[in-house]
């Protein structure tokens, strides 16, 4: 379980295709200080588990789901990646809870100035994944714990502060890039609860 406040920008080192899936291996610091091999490290939102560890990096066995449903699988050696640690019972939870389970990705339609160094971002989300989005709501993109300021059909739209602009990869993306996303999940057991009634 995570909170989708992002910890640390990390950058990939490396990333192998294999017969089935890849391994991704990403530099960082903040992120491995009490991390062990088998830790959770959530990548772009998506839950990884670490199988190689160093000073100054970790690497990451990516399954085929995981390169289907994500941004993963297009990430090449610089990109930079938002990583966190998995929440911990006896902390505060200051953005909302994220599983790390990424429903998909979403298309980036405009990342725009708003003045004083904040940002206007506005996806293009599927409709499968529109239904669980709602005004003032909270949505995981790439990891980012973001709250839904204005809907307009399959685009959704969020005030994107100074300190989250220059401390996470969204200062990296551009109209046609992909994000993660995932989405409530309260809403998710809502409608499956609602179907069986």
């Amino acid at each position: 379980m995570f909170t989708g406040i992002i910890e640390e920008l990390g950058r990939v080192v490396d990333f192998q295709p294999q017969e089935t899936g890849a391994r991704i291996t990403i530099s960082c610091s903040t992120i491995l200080q009490d991390a062990a091999v088998g830790a959770s490290i959530a990548v772009n939102g998506a839950c990884v588990t670490a199988v190689a560890l160093s000073a100054d990096r970790f690497s990451a066995d990516l399954a085929p789901e995981t390169l289907k449903r994500t941004n993963l699988g297009a990430l090449r050696p610089g990109a930079p990646v938002n990583l966190e640690r998995p929440l911990r019972a006896n902390s505060r939870l200051d953005g909302h809870f994220v599983l790390g389970h990424v429903d998909g990705t979403a298309e980036v339609v405009a990342l725009e100035p708003l003045g004083d160094d904040n940002w206007w971002l506005r996806i293009r989300v599927g409709r499968e994944l529109m239904r669980y989005i709602v005004s003032k709501g909270s949505v995981a993109v790439d990891g980012i714990s973001l709250t839904v300021a204005e809907i307009a059909e399959d685009v959704a739209g969020f005030t994107i502060i100074p300190h989250t602009y220059r401390h996470t990869a969204l200062h990296a993306r551009g109209p046609g890039s992909l994000v993660n996303i995932e989405t409530d999940i309260l809403a998710k057991q809502v409608e499956k609860l609602l179907r069986r009634a």
